[in-house]
């Protein structure tokens, strides 16, 4: 085959297709556009082809053509993916293997690239195109072997450029610093710049102070230091600790940034130790890597406490101490840095968590400040393991607020119950504590009086979050409410009505959502929200105060009233979702609770009739349900958040890099998510919309229940829309851990079969992504599902057992000896369920196309083999004809034993029946069986030749 143009779409076989009018008629109107230039066009052709049912060597020649159109909009990711899945049909399709070549070329994956063209060249040994580019290919390479071999003299001449005072703000100076970070992400370049007294080079840049150097340097030691131990260790001592960590402080944000994820990737080598490359020196360079984790983290609870650091700095040093200090598993035993860090720093946490940001004090700190603080916090008591441990804590805590209650007049007082403020939002244990030390309920019922504003925000804070902790809850409905009520009423500034506010709201939210546990009059609550809703669309009020209106409205609407309300105002959800998206991250929390009010996807379990009628007798409380909180109410609010644009709201805040979103967050946002796509109308909305690819990292991390819900939704995503669209690319191979999850014992029916559904759809993609459910060891799940009472589970798992048997090492499960896995397979084929006969019955059609000598061991399994057989052959069922014909047939063709048992059977008369019949897949299924027949010599044609 010549190739003169290896980028042009191939036209189809010559032979016609009756079911491939469509197709091919889409492929000539790509083909068309292709040539026209619009390869935009011609890619949207050839995909809606692929959507049709195409043959195997149909969709090989689709998906070439897709890569021909990515390599021409040079998406060479793409194009090589493409190309990919047409060789994955076809592992001799030679223009498929030079198209993934010139992708790979581009990519500059060279050695990758060399071997496909090899592969062209010996199944076309005279074909010049390939053996020119594989000259040229060849010369590329050598090329890239000596510039690396000269690396060393350019490393040298690329600090030259940078560090030359005459090249200030040039473009050659951009470009060297460009070509360092690149260089550096590899890791042999990381070495080299390494070893070329490379860190000592950096440090001189960053002490130039100029942002696009220090970042050039910043993130070229990203590099050096990522996965390596020894390299870790020796540019901290070259720089020096407290050099690093010093540059988080500096007021440029994308510096701190940069050298926030410098200590991160420092962090992971120190923890992680080496995963690639020179492993021979690590024992000679280090002694004990916890030392140096503790010198980091020390120095970075210093930097919370120093004068001069940069809010953004200092919510910087608090995220990489969330991250880095409390064990990532309660399996580990040992929480000895966590003890170690409460005891050296815990008032230095407590120091940024008590600091006022207006007016502000003698640490800057920004709006996020409080809330990483209040995390940390509670990351840290969580990670306590006995009583002792956390009772060291609250006597640290309460030693601290007593410190500044007692002998520093009203200022030290605001610092105290701030103090509290931050310990009821993070280890609230801690904070009720701390409410019940003498004097502290009744300063901040005082300050609430105040006539100064800053005094007010302060007291009136601290009581909105203790009137969320059930301990103080009723003795503040029996003294706060007045005095809230009055702020609100009389108080001129908004910043303090917005917050007396959100403190009735929680008060009002106390029923939850038990319609006949109301603590307001009839129509309050929805007074309150439209009051909320009116600020929240406020811009002129600024992000941190129109921030406490979604606090309240997280509260109000647990109200099914005030939902409705809220989902009708476009203004209202409009401003949500924008603030949702600002730098006022604290509010994330609150959005997401809101949402899940709306759209009642919290948990809620019907309660029983007959416990219902019990308690009404014994004069019990039995909670009651709002009537517009029944599920057409609910689907009704679903679909007009979808239409305002919650989707993409909710993918904003899933990508938040801030330590605001929670666990606790992530579940709420993956319980939206599942509520989203419970109506299969609505799934396309939320793909389109990246629904898709924001529920991944939901379903990889977080609480148990935040993972399951997202992974129950990631599977409803992929039993009713093509994966291969929802996920491109790599994402795809991610969505299987998260389903293959649901398949525990401890997770719902209903869990379990949309994940057989969905693992189904995925097996029957490609080899590779069956790979990827074997390695998740997902198989010995499927099979106990397979013996399941429930109809429908029990169907799932066999169909999805089927797809997973084109995987080699599943039909080595099959073959082996001692085992009942074929016997199944048998047996259900002659199950009353219709669908569970036919996934059985496809699934013993591959496996003996596959595997011949398990057709020997049919008649093993079950005395009943013959009737089955007959059954499926004799069913009106067209597909169970065919899956039953070719199990035959290729019983016949493994063994003339066994074909001879066939024909002296019934089974002779029933496939000349069948042979007779129209043309169809059964009919020559049943005529091969017979010819086979005649050729064994076990049956004689008759007179017409039959």
């Amino acid at each position: 085959m010549t190739v003169s143009g290896p980028e042009t779409p191939e036209p189809w076989p010559a032979t016609p297709r009756a079911n491939s009018v469509a197709v091919e008629q889409l492929r000539k109107e790509g083909n068309e556009l292709f040539k026209c230039g619009d390869y935009e066009g011609a890619l949207a052709a050839y995909t809606q082809a692929l959507g049709l049912d195409a043959t195997p060597q149909d969709q090989a020649i689709l998906h070439r053509n897709r890569a021909a159109c990515h390599l021409k909009l040079e998406d060479y990711d793409k194009a090589e993916t493409e190309a990919s899945k047409a060789i994955e049909k076809d592992g001799g399709d030679v223009k498929a293997l030079y198209r993934r070549s010139q992708a790979l070329e581009k990519l500059g994956r060279l050695d990758q690239a060399v071997l496909d063209l090899k592969r062209c060249v010996s199944l076309e040994p005279k074909n010049k195109v390939f053996q020119e580019a594989l000259r040229n290919i060849g010369g590329q390479i050598q090329e890239k072997v000596r510039y690396m071999s000269s690396t060393d003299a350019k490393v040298e001449q690329m600090f030259q450029i940078l560090l030359d005072p005459e090249e200030k703000g040039t473009e050659k100076k951009q470009k060297a610093s460009q070509n360092l970070v690149v260089l550096a992400r590899e890791d042999a370049g990381a070495e080299k710049i390494f070893r070329s007294n490379g860190v000592q080079l950096l440090q001189r840049l960053l002490d130039t102070g100029e942002t696009d150097l220090m970042l050039a340097a910043l993130r070229t030691l990203v590099g050096i230091c990522s996965e390596h131990q020894s390299r870790t260790v020796a540019t901290l001592s070259i720089l020096g600790t407290r050099r690093v960590v010093s540059i988080l402080g500096v007021e440029n944000q994308a510096v701190s940034l940069a050298a926030c994820h410098l200590l991160q990737v420092m962090f992971d080598a120190l923890r992680e130790g080496v995963k690639k490359g020179f492993r021979g020196k690590e024992g000679a360079i280090i002694v004990d890597p916890a030392r140096e984790l503790k010198i980091l983290i020390s120095n970075l609870l210093d930097l919370l406490t120093e004068v001069g650091v940069s809010g953004q700095g200092r919510d910087n040093a608090l995220t990489l101490l969330i991250k880095a200090v409390p064990r990532k598993s309660p399996k580990d035993p040992n929480n000895s840095l966590t003890l170690w860090v409460i005891d050296q720093g815990l008032k230095k946490i407590l120091e940024v968590g008590s600091s006022l940001q207006d007016p502000p004090g003698e640490l800057t700190v920004t709006a996020n400040s409080r809330m990483s603080a209040s995390i940390l916090l509670s990351k840290l008591f969580d990670d306590l393991k006995c009583d002792a441990e956390r009772e060291n804590f609250h006597r640290l805590c309460e030693n601290y607020i007593k410190s500044w209650f007692e002998g520093h007049g009203l200022a030290g007082k605001l610092r105290a119950i701030q103090t509290v403020s931050c310990l009821l939002q993070g280890p609230c244990d801690a904070g009720n504590r701390a409410l019940e030390l003498s004097g502290v309920m009744e300063s901040v019922i005082a300050l609430c009086a105040s006539e100064q504003e800053e005094e007010q925000l302060v007291a009136v804070e601290a009581l909105i979050h203790a009137a969320g902790k059930a301990k103080r809850a009723s003795f503040i409905t029996a003294n706060g409410v007045s005095l809230l009520k009055d702020l609100y009423k009389r108080s001129e500034k908004d910043s303090i009505r917005i917050r007396a506010l959100v403190g009735l709201c929680k008060l009002g939210s106390a029923g939850g959502t038990d319609f006949s546990m109301k603590q307001f009059a009839e129509g309050s609550t929805l007074k309150l929200a439209k009051q909320c809703r009116k600020w929240l669309c406020n811009d002129q009020i600024d992000a941190g105060t129109r921030r406490w209106a979604v606090e309240g409205l997280a509260y109000l609407t647990f109200d099914a009233d005030v939902k409705e309300e809220f989902v009708e105002d476009a203004a209202a959800l409009k401003a949500l979702f924008q603030l949702s998206r600002s730098e006022e991250r604290s509010v994330l929390f609150a959005v997401a609770s809101a949402l899940v009010n709306c759209t009642n996807s919290y948990d809620f379990e019907e309660p029983d009739p007959k416990m219902v009628e019990l308690a009404k007798y014994a004069k019990q409380h039995v909670p009651e349900q709002h009537p517009k909180d029944k599920p057409s109410f609910v689907r009704a609010r679903v679909k007009k958040l979808l239409a305002a644009g919650v989707v993409s709201a909710m993918v904003c805040m899933v990508k938040t890099e801030s330590p605001v979103l929670t666990n606790s967050c992530r579940e709420l946002l993956s319980r939206v998510f599942l509520a989203l796509v419970e109506e299969v109308e609505d799934r396309g909305t939320v793909v389109a919309q990246g629904g898709g690819r924001a529920l991944i990292p939901l379903a990889l991390e977080g609480t148990d229940v935040g993972q399951t819900k997202a992974a129950q939704a990631l599977a409803k995503l992929t039993i009713t829309s093509n994966p291969e669209m929802t996920f491109p690319g790599e994402r795809i191979y991610e969505v299987v851990r998260p389903l293959v999850s649901l398949l525990h014992l401890n997770c719902s029916g209903l869990q379990n079969f949309e994940a057989l559904m969905a693992l189904t759809n995925l097996a029957g993609i490609s080899e590779r992504l069956r790979q990827k459910i074997l390695k998740e060891k997902a198989v010995p799940m499927v099979e106990g599902y397979m013996f399941e009472e429930h109809e429908m589970i029990r169907r799932a798992a066999t169909e999805c057992m089927c797809n997973l048997a084109m995987s080699k090492e599943v039909q080595d499960l099959f073959e082996a000896q001692g085992n009942d896995r074929l016997k199944l397979l048998v047996l259900y084929s002659g199950e009353e369920d219709e669908l569970l006969q036919r996934a059985a019955a496809g699934g013993l059609a591959m496996l003996t196309s596959m595997r011949p000598t398990l057709c020997s061991r049919i008649p093993q399994v079950t005395t009943h083999w013959l009737e089955i057989l007959q059954a499926l052959l004799l069913s009106p069922n067209q597909e169970l004809q065919h899956r039953g014909a070719v199990v035959v047939l290729n019983m016949v063709e493994a063994s003339r034993e066994i074909a001879s048992t066939l024909m002296e059977s019934e089974m002779m008369e029933i496939l000349s029946v069948l042979a007779k019949g129209d043309q169809s897949p059964v009919s020559r299924a049943a005529a091969a069986c017979l010819d086979k027949a005649v050729e064994y010599g076990l049956i004689q044609p008759n007179q017409d030749g039959e």
